[in-house]
């Protein structure tokens, strides 16, 4: 059997279509393996205006199978003469059976009432309806009601086909009941009715829609690729923009303008930005590389009156070219110095003071990170200067007009006012990574300025108790901490955040930064906030979730350092012995949890030879260097033997209490070593 199920909405943005339909396919594969619903293959239809499924070899009905359901005990279940109980009888009519259908069987000692059940399996036409509630569980970046309504959904609804083979599957949301109509192009098509599921994608092709995602990427593809054969351009076909463009348009046709050759002196980023970003426009260069006054562009319709299209894009093209322009001339007759002047008058948040505040802050956190990273003295002098006018670009007015170019003006500006190389790439990588898988800064100081930056806005937020809840997270401080975590987890750097808080906080308060505002407070929750982001890195490359615990188990964060735990971990964990050492080791964790002890340990007091072998091992101990690597963990399982005989030889909590806070003590010492490793109580043996 075929089963379709289309959603018919208002035009979606075009970032939300793809990753929509994923979940869509995703949530309804789910559904019909719960519901033990079989199918072959789940095709995945969308367009600005739909989210479609096509479910191939769908089974007409569920398994029928057979279940052996348990009751009561029968001590409950039958009083002393044999009388059925309430309890039976209730047990039994609930499943539509009778005390008749009744047979004992022993579990573990103990007899039960049990009913062995012949399960008739549900038809697709019965379970299909449920899909209901698969559409209302789509989550979205942004929701909108409608209507009288207080139903939320990406866009409204406006039809729905659900179709298994050639008869409707009833459903309905809202007002809007499913039935067979589809609806062809917006302008060039007109509504349809499918008599069977597997007429979709052909009878949607004769309304002007092309309902395959690849099919319609493909002719762009072919359709550019075409156009910059016959003018002689390469083209780059940015895999991004080609994703949104397919999903802007229901039946493409790609054009060519062009533009008046002097914009061409506007800087590239420029010009790139105003066709790519703002205008989902691809641009063309000659052989040589250098970029031509043209662009390529795709229509959401057939090739009639091109002429007019044509020259409408170039119109709207040309009037942002010329706002560029202007602007461009207009900020160099500004100085950067002038620009800086003019951030003591700009908010960076009213609770957080202006954007020249936030670059002193920003000055002095680069200072503290330069020395943790061991920057040179020409580093750190770049550093400073680049953490002195970063933000200057905000106020000039080419970002005015592309805020989407903050950062790459600044370090455009900055390399025409003759700043340095290191300073230009910082001021160009500030605001990296822009994504949370996005690119990270590729120059020491662009990655401490990044961070530097992040790190204040992360504790100025937190100071003020501007915490993320829930989904709500309108300052991004998630992808900011989730940055800083990736950064220090490239540069391999041992930073414990909780430490550097304390060391940031002294230095902020020391030059009078802080603007009144306690910094300490909710230190606890931005390490913990910090914690959650290192849990979800390593989530993210394949740590098991015990793994993950284990080594997060710590109130002072340190990426690195928890990274390099769990790599140890999680090789050491295929061992066939690992089981054994982690034994051995968590209980001396778990007694030393319980019995915290410090002090010099004491060998007069020693009883047998297993306490002096014990403390000759922690003895050796001495040069452990605390990092969490495969050689000192290595070290560790070593004195497995040690402790197992140390423990089958040993009273802890012996009645003397010198000797037990003595035993204490060398347990502790030993314990200190273990837990560099994160709480191993927390992994599976």
């Amino acid at each position: 059997m075929q089963y379709l199920l289309e959603i018919g909405l208002e035009d979606m943005p075009a970032h939300v279509v793809t990753p929509s339909l994923r979940q869509l396919a995703d949530k309804t594969a789910a559904f019909l393996k719960d519901q033990q619903l079989d199918f072959d293959d789940i095709k995945k239809y969308a367009t600005p205006r739909r989210l479609a499924l096509l479910i191939d070899g769908l089974a007409a009905k569920q398994a029928d199978r057979a279940e052996d359901l348990r009751g009561p005990a029968k001590k409950i279940a039958q009083d002393a003469d044999g009388n059925w109980s309430k309890a039976a009888i209730g047990f039994t009519r609930g499943q539509g059976m009778s005390v008749d259908d009744i047979e004992f069987k022993e579990v573990k000692g103990t007899e039960y009432v049990f009913l062995h059940k012949e399960v008739a399996g549900k038809g697709a036409a019965e379970i299909l309806p449920g899909l209901v509630d698969v559409i209302k569980s789509l989550t979205f970046p942004t929701r909108m009601k409608w209507a009288q309504y207080d139903f939320e959904f990406i866009r409204p609804i406006h039809w729905i086909v659900s179709l298994l083979d050639d008869q409707v599957v009833p459903m309905k949301i809202l007002d809007v009941q499913a039935g067979r109509e589809t609806q062809g192009h917006r302008f060039l098509g007109h509504a349809v009715e499918l008599q069977t599921a597997n007429d979709y994608v052909k009878a949607l092709r004769g309304q002007q829609v092309l309902v395959d995602p690849a099919e319609r990427k493909a002719i762009i593809t072919d359709q550019i690729n075409a156009i910059a054969s016959q003018n002689n351009w390469q083209v780059d076909l940015d895999k991004d923009l080609l994703e949104e463009v397919n999903n802007l348009v229901e039946f493409p046709t790609a054009f060519a303008g062009s533009f008046d050759a002097k914009y061409l002196d506007i800087p590239e980023i420029v010009l790139i930005t105003s066709m790519k970003d703002n205008q989902r426009y691809f641009y063309a260069r000659d052989q040589n590389g250098r970029m031509v006054n043209a662009f390529i562009g795709v229509r959401n319709g057939n090739g009639e009156h091109m002429d007019n299209v044509i020259a409408g894009n170039e119109k709207v093209l040309t009037a942002r070219l010329e706002d560029a322009a202007f602007f461009y001339n207009e900020d160099q007759q500004h100085s950067i110095a002038d620009y800086v002047a003019r951030l003591s008058n700009v908010s960076f948040h009213d609770k957080l003071g202006s954007l020249a505040d936030k670059m002193a802050r920003v000055q002095t956190i680069a200072s503290v990170l330069a020395k943790h990273f061991a920057l040179d003295t020409q580093g750190t002098e770049d550093l400073q200067r680049a953490a002195g006018i970063y933000k200057f670009d905000l106020v000039t007015g080419m970002v005015g007009e592309f805020a989407e170019l903050q950062g790459t003006m600044a370090a455009h500006y900055a390399q025409l006012a003759g700043e340095n190389e290191a300073v230009v790439a910082a001021l160009g990588e500030q605001y990296m990574p822009i994504s949370a898988e996005g690119a990270l800064p590729a120059s020491e100081v662009g990655t401490l300025l990044a961070m530097a930056d992040k790190l204040d806005t992360l504790m100025s937020f937190f100071s003020v108790d501007m915490i993320p809840s829930g989904s709500n997270d309108p300052y991004a401080l998630r992808r900011q901490a989730y940055g800083i975590v990736r950064m220090l987890a490239t540069h391999k750097q041992t930073l414990p955040l909780r430490q550097l808080q304390g060391e940031l906080i002294k230095q902020l308060e020391e030059a009078g930064q802080t603007n009144g505002r306690d910094y300490r407070h909710n230190v606890d929750a931005l390490d913990e906030f910090f914690q959650d982001r290192i849990k979800q890195l390593m989530q993210s490359n394949h740590v098991s979730h015990d793994v993950v615990d284990a080594v997060t188990a710590t109130a002072d964060p340190d990426v690195s350092a928890e990274i390099s735990a769990a790599e140890v971990l999680t090789r050491a964990a295929k061992a066939d012995d690992f089981k054994e050492h982690l034994e051995a080791l968590t209980r001396v964790v778990r007694i030393t949890s319980k019995n915290p002890a410090t002090g010099d340990v004491d060998p007069q007091l020693f009883e047998n030879d297993s306490e002096q072998q014990l403390h000759s091992a922690v003895e050796q101990l001495a040069d452990f260097d605390g990092r969490t690597t495969a050689a000192n963990f290595e070290r560790l399982t070593a004195l497995t033997p040690v402790i197992n005989a140390y423990f089958d030889e040993t009273m802890i909590m012996a009645d003397d209490e010198r000797v037990r806070d003595n035993r204490l003590r060398e347990l502790n010492r030993l314990a200190q070593w273990i837990t560099v490793f994160g709480d191993l109580t927390r992994v599976r043996k």
